[in-house]
């Protein structure tokens, strides 16, 4: 067949260079050359199907195998090695702090981690990555290395997927190990109602071990779809965040995050811009991010990104924070307790099955009820007794219970042979 075309089109050139000469021959050349790349541009032109995740390994996540269906368990063991797969850290990424807390747990107690840095672009290295994280996150061992497409892990006891992406890639992964799902969040409310959000939900009925970040997470992912799961409490660094000013406050923050829909940016503006009206002597502060380059109809300071000391430092100048969280609860508000700074935070289970601290001040999640919440708060008698209260109500919370209870329940996971 192929042969027979090229005789063919040999014949067709062999009548055009007799018939026109060899400027007609090079014209209808020329000619046919770019009816071939305006088909091959079309074709290359047209979009891809995103499905934010690595195609095939969605296409074939069967939830009617569960990721653990074959797992025999390490009982012998005592010395485990756990890949954890993760999107690259940023910098001020409070979840990737989280994450590099539980690694460093995991190490103290004997066992190997491996890092690896989920879908690289053409140009990504671990030494850029590195670079901008900087000296943000706690220092482990674990060595850091991007997985290509089509690679897979080295062998392991255990494998962490820690967005939902990369439970695809760890539900597919090939390697002999016990496989968790590190969840400090609920996805899908990321993504408008749509094949996204879908994706993402799909991800808790794929039979990954859950351990999830407070307790609506873990009574939602089992109560919905099964999975099996346990819970942390959040702490807070005693050695990065505590009081040290009794004196008044005449300043409150923000944790601005224009970019992640869930801390509900406008709304805030919103409560901040009525909270103004009401109390312009106090000063704004904006964290979290920069917001420069939108109209906030009222004065603030744009401190964006903030080292942690940093951050301890502006908490014990304000009297009070607005930190809206309307999936999982943020990992500011016993921070900002510790400091002596009053979180305002939107009410529901997501925040209260988190955190049950009776200095986190709860509100209705309209700008008006919020506003109202913050004003009662700096206008509290007697405000720098309550914030001396309010830091020693946090005083023995530390990360140090939850790293343990974390690594108990990777440790009896791992080694048998069902879900524990």
């Amino acid at each position: 067949m192929v042969l027979k075309k090229v005789l063919r089109k040999a014949r067709i050139g062999k009548s055009v260079l007799k018939e026109q000469g060899i400027i007609g021959f090079s014209i209808r050349s020329l000619q046919y050359i770019e009816k071939k790349r305006s088909k091959t541009a079309k074709l290359s032109d047209k979009k891809s199907i995103n499905t934010s995740a690595l195609y095939d390994e969605v296409l074939f996540a069967d939830p009617s195998v569960p990721a653990n269906k074959d797992w025999k368990g390490n009982s012998a063991k005592k010395s485990l090695t756990f890949n954890w797969l993760m999107p690259p850290p940023g910098k001020g990424s409070g979840g990737h702090m989280t994450l590099y807390r539980f690694i460093r747990y995991l190490e103290l107690q004997g066992h190997i981690c491996r890092i690896y840095l989920h879908n690289p672009g053409p140009y990504s290295t671990a030494e850029a990555v590195k670079a901008i994280m900087g000296n943000s996150f706690p220092i482990v061992k674990a060595e850091m290395q991007w997985l290509k497409q089509d690679e897979e892990m080295k062998p392991a006891d255990g494998i962490f997927a820690t967005s939902w992406q990369t439970a695809y890639t760890v539900y597919a992964s090939k390697v002999k190990a016990k496989k968790f799902y590190f969840v400090q969040d609920f996805e899908p409310f990321f993504y408008p109602v749509g094949s996204f959000s879908v994706l993402a939900e799909n991800t808790y009925k794929l039979g990954l071990r859950g351990i999830t970040a407070g307790g609506w997470l873990k009574k939602k992912l089992h109560d919905e779809f099964g999975m099996t799961t346990d819970s942390f409490w959040f702490g807070s660094d005693s050695e990065v965040y505590s009081l040290k000013n009794n004196e008044k406050r005449k300043e409150i923050v923000f944790y601005a995050r224009p970019t992640t829909d869930r801390r509900a940016f406008e709304i805030g503006i919103l409560t901040l811009d009525l909270f103004h009206r009401q109390h312009p002597e106090y000063t704004i502060n904006f964290i979290g991010w920069d917001v420069s380059e939108y109209a906030i109809p009222f004065p603030y300071k744009n401190l964006g990104i903030l080292e942690p000391e940093e951050l301890n430092e502006l908490y014990n100048r304000c009297a009070a924070s607005l930190v809206i969280s309307l999936t999982n609860m943020s990992l500011l508000p016993l921070e900002l307790l510790s400091s002596g700074c009053v979180p305002v935070v939107t009410d529901g289970d997501n925040n209260r099955l988190v955190s049950d601290n009776g200095y986190i001040a709860y509100s209705s999640n309209d700008p008006q009820s919020l506003a109202k919440k913050l004003s009662a708060i700096v206008t509290m008698k007697d405000l720098e007794s309550y914030a001396k209260k309010a830091s020693a109500s946090v005083s023995g919370l530390n990360w140090d219970e939850s790293g343990d209870h974390f690594v108990k329940i990777v440790e009896a996971s791992t080694k048998a042979s069902g879900d524990k």
